[in-house]
């Protein structure tokens, strides 16, 4: 099969395709803008044309707003795996435009595009924060979307459009919402790698509130095992929760963070809780499990790897927190 992934610089992304290079014979083309979350540096090695994967990871650097540019790039492939979109809270309460044009407007492109050129699957990569919060129970694919803020509200138009082609046009679509995702390669203005890299630096954390907010984490490997199950096994038109089961506050993260890192609470810097900050968030995920996927990566040990790729590889993120003055 070959694999037309936009945002696939990216963390999620470039996970995905190293996972697709490493247990397929299918050939990708990256698709990516390479805007500062975006880095070429991700997939470096598996662009080399004298490495493992030569011949079979292609990358075009182009937006996904651009309809010539994304026409002239899919045609044929087979599939769309669709990652690219802003997702940083914090930067869409700032200015939401860039997420409106990205994630909605990119979306209706990448739609247009793959309906004009036939494409078999079209994956939709999106959040469990178009859910909203919930204080009990958790939400399922049937319940009603509540985004509350810029990002996740973008995220949810483009679930809608991207759905709307399926119901108008009878485009192949399939859409995922996952819980929050950590591991190698995530860009350090998120929680757990910008909480990581200033401790292993000697600096202190902002947590926002009182650190009670609780969000389900699950490992980039384990997402990405159950999206491309999804794409390869799922029926069309319809959504599939990923989530883990792992409930955390983000205070207990930083602890955890603060014991793996050899730091103690002197170095938590209490702040101003985030506007509209959402409370909980909590899936289920019975309808991808019952395909026959399961989580590999156990929270703790999870989360205790992760910390160590960040200790060996400050060579990767010391240069993006220089440039992004985080």
């Amino acid at each position: 099969m070959k694999i037309f992934v936009t945002g696939g610089a990216g963390f999620i992304g470039s996970n995905y395709v190293r996972h697709i290079l490493s247990t397929t014979d299918d050939e990708i083309t990256v698709y990516d803008s390479l805007t500062y979350a975006g880095n070429l540096e991700n997939i470096a090695d598996l662009l080399a044309e004298d490495g493992p994967t030569a011949g079979r990871c292609h990358f075009v650097h182009a937006d996904i707003c651009d309809q010539d540019a994304v026409l002239a790039a899919m045609r044929g492939h087979d599939a769309v795996v669709h990652f690219a979109a802003e997702t940083h809270v914090d930067r869409s309460i700032k200015d939401g435009h860039s997420f409106v044009r990205t994630n909605c407007f990119g979306t209706n492109v990448l739609c247009d595009v793959a309906r004009q050129v036939e494409v078999q699957r079209f994956l939709h990569i999106s959040t469990d924060e178009v859910y909203g919060s919930i204080e009990e129970g958790s939400f399922t694919e049937e319940d009603r979307l509540g985004p509350r803020s810029p990002y996740s509200a973008a995220k949810a138009g483009s679930d809608l459009i991207a759905l709307s082609y399926f119901t108008t046009h009878g485009l192949p679509v399939l859409v995922t919402r996952c819980s929050n995702n950590y591991g190698p390669y995530q860009f350090p203005e998120k929680l757990i790698p910008l909480f990581t890299t200033n401790l292993l630096d000697g600096k202190k954390v902002p947590l926002y509130g009182d650190g009670g907010n609780v969000r389900d984490w699950i490992h980039v490997h384990d997402h990405n095992t159950a999206a491309d199950l999804v794409l390869r096994q799922g029926t069309v038109g319809e959504i599939y929760n990923i989530g883990a089961g792992n409930e955390v506050t983000n205070k207990d993260i930083t602890y955890r963070l603060l014991e793996l890192t050899g730091r103690d609470e002197s170095f938590i810097t209490p702040v101003a809780d985030r506007l509209g900050h959402d409370r909980r968030y909590s899936i289920t995920h019975e309808k991808v499990t019952a395909m026959g996927w399961r989580c590999e990566h156990d929270f703790v040990d999870g989360l205790a790897d992760t910390v160590e790729w960040y200790r060996s590889n400050r060579a990767w993120w010391e240069p993006l927190k220089a440039r992004a003055a985080l």
